[in-house]
Formats: structure tokens, sequence, C-alpha cells
């Protein structure tokens, strides 16, 4: 997280947002807590150490069966650091939680990051397929609108 913390050095703190769906919510978590920015989070992990524990080795990718990925043990390590990173500031947080998410419980995403605006959505599924419905409020949240 340092490496990203370091890259947005330079970054206008005023005008920026981070925005992550998944693991990529985790990680946009972890690092708006770091810098102090808006922070988006769609269907996001709430625990990934645990929850990939049991992916380690080559899979084939999900986009292309035929291409392979390698997941390694030390993600899990790294990704446990990043759960206990501590919090530096608490930006203003919006969680998009869909209750018909078929890869991870909305419960214990709601657990972990509903203590700020939430919105949850009855029906839907992991990769929000009615996102357009959902996006006035993300962009109003955002001040983009």
């Amino acid at each position: 997280m340092d490496g990203l913390v370091h890259m947005t050095r330079d970054w206008p703190r005023a005008s920026m947002a981070v925005v992550g769906s998944s693991l990529g919510g985790f990680y946009a978590h972890v690092l708006a807590r770091q810098i102090g920015c808006p922070v988006v989070l769609l269907n996001p992990a709430a625990h990934p150490a645990r929850d990939l524990a049991g992916h380690i080795g080559e899979h084939p990718a999900w986009h292309d069966p035929s291409q392979r990925i390698h997941f390694d043990v030390a993600y899990i390590d790294e990704l446990r650091q990043l759960e206990a990173t501590p919090t530096r500031l608490a930006p203003p947080c919006l969680a998009v939680i869909a209750k018909g998410d078929e890869v991870l419980d909305w419960l214990e995403m709601l657990s972990t990051y509903g203590q700020d605006q939430v919105r949850l959505i009855e029906g839907s599924d992991h990769g929000l397929s009615d996102f357009e419905r959902h996006l006035p409020e993300i962009l109003e949240f955002l001040s983009l609108r």
C-alpha cells in the first residue's frame, strides 16, 4: 500500500476519489483511509485474506480459461497486513451492496463497511449488472452531478 500512497502523493486530494469493486473495493478502502479522499465501494470484499486462502495455486483466468493465473501464499500475507493497516483518516465512504451478490456475503459487507453511507440493493448480483440504476447516487456522492 505504501507504493500506492507514494504514487498518488502529488494527486489533488481535494478533487480526487477512489472507486473499487470486490477485491478492488477492499484496496480502495484501505487507500482512502491512508490518503483521506472519498471512496465508493461496489460489493467490496470484507475479509479477502480469509476468502482467498483456499485459492492458492494456479487457476484458469475467469475472462479467458485458456490463460492461467498463479495465486501465491504471499498474497494472503499481504492481504492480512492490509486488513490490519491502521486508519489514518476517516474519508467519506459510500458502499453499494447487493443482497443478491452470489460471491460475497452482503451481511459481512454491511458489517464491515456500513458505518458510513450505504446503498443496500435488493437483488442484483456481484457484478452489479444494474449499475446504471445506481450511477446517479454515486455521481451525487462524488459531487460530479
